[in-house]
């Protein structure tokens, strides 16, 4: 159930509302927009006196949504959520979000390098693991904590916040600490319980979708993180596994314009995760872009050929540069600016 409040509500008529939900063992989880606030209800609303909650003061509508992720639906928010990073970085507004940097964090050299050259191709956030899930146990496997630092002091010296994934939540206060977005991965989409500790996290989080993950699994996936009271999550596609074998995976780009349909949640596209080979992220990101996407998020390494992980599939800083420059018309073209 959500429960549509008035423009002209006052915060006392909402705060009446939250502690009656509350006295019937509910949850209520205000979402507040611009033009209204949305009271999503958490647990069996069928105890609430729908006509009741509609007569109280205050209240514009009250509805079912059908449906099961509640809080991510597009039914409970019209208007699409933007996450503030930092003051002056957003996604999911009229700007084109680019998060670029190495697969993984090997030396501050390689971070620092690759920080300045994306930051001057215009890239907003800088991506980096100093945890790194690894098909096979003897692979690199990041820093830890020596990577973290390293992504925290190129941050600071170069003014730009930076995502980094999360493995587990024994990991997660000491990522959390240093990390302006946490990410999942496609491994953890479906790690429940690491799920539920991001969403009592304030830190924005990327939720990248399962490699097998179906739409609506990935939707239930961000709602375990809203329902633990963290709004600010964005959700990331970066191919699925399909037959083919000529390419990593199989970029369902078509899920761009169904999420925003059905949720209101930012999403971005990994074209590099679905790619696996330089010569197709730029056509993917453009792609990605007139699809409708919010952003991207690619991997860019000053010297691919000595990369620990993933320097088959990493642009150059001068590849990376050009690829900006082609996307930027394309941005225009669909309303948006980069």
């Amino acid at each position: 159930m959500i429960i549509v409040m008035r423009k002209s509500a006052t915060k006392e008529q909402t705060q009446s509302i939250l502690q009656e939900i509350e006295a019937k063992g509910l949850k209520p989880m205000p979402l507040y927009g611009t033009e209204r606030t949305v009271i999503a209800v958490i647990g069996d609303e069928r105890i609430l006196d729908k006509q009741h909650i509609a007569s109280k003061g205050g209240v514009s509508n009250v509805m079912l949504v059908l449906p099961p992720y509640k809080l991510v639906s597009r039914e409970t928010k019209h208007e699409s959520t933007v996450v503030k990073i930092r003051d002056n970085v957003t996604i999911g507004g009229k700007e084109i979000c680019v998060m670029a940097g190495p697969c993984a964090v090997e030396n501050y050299e390689f971070v620092s390098a690759a920080a300045k050259a994306v930051k001057a191709a215009g890239a907003k956030i800088l991506r980096g693991g100093a945890f790194k899930p690894r098909t096979g146990p003897y692979s690199f496997q990041g820093l830890g904590e020596e990577g973290l630092k390293i992504l925290k002091r190129v941050s600071e010296e170069e003014d730009i916040p930076f995502v980094t994934e999360v493995l587990n939540t024994r990991d997660l206060p000491l990522v959390s600490e240093y990390a302006d977005i946490l990410q999942v991965g496609a491994r953890n989409m479906q790690n429940f319980n690491l799920l539920e500790e991001l969403g009592k996290q304030k830190r924005p989080v990327l939720l990248k979708r399962g490699m097998s993950a179906k739409i609506k699994e990935w939707l239930l996936a961000a709602e375990y993180i809203m329902a633990n009271g963290n709004p600010n999550v964005i959700l990331c596609e970066r191919g699925i596994r399909t037959f083919e074998t000529e390419i990593r995976s199989t970029l369902a780009l078509q899920s761009v314009p169904l999420i925003k349909e059905l949720s209101h949640l930012p999403i971005i596209v990994d074209p590099s995760h679905a790619a696996g080979k330089p010569s197709l992220i730029p056509p993917m990101s453009k792609a990605s872009i007139a699809a409708g996407a919010d952003g991207i998020i690619v991997e860019v390494h000053p010297k691919p050929d000595e990369a620990l992980c993933d320097g088959q599939q990493a642009l150059t800083p001068e590849i990376f540069k050009d690829m900006m420059d082609e996307m930027r018309p394309v941005a225009k073209a669909v309303g948006k600016t980069m």
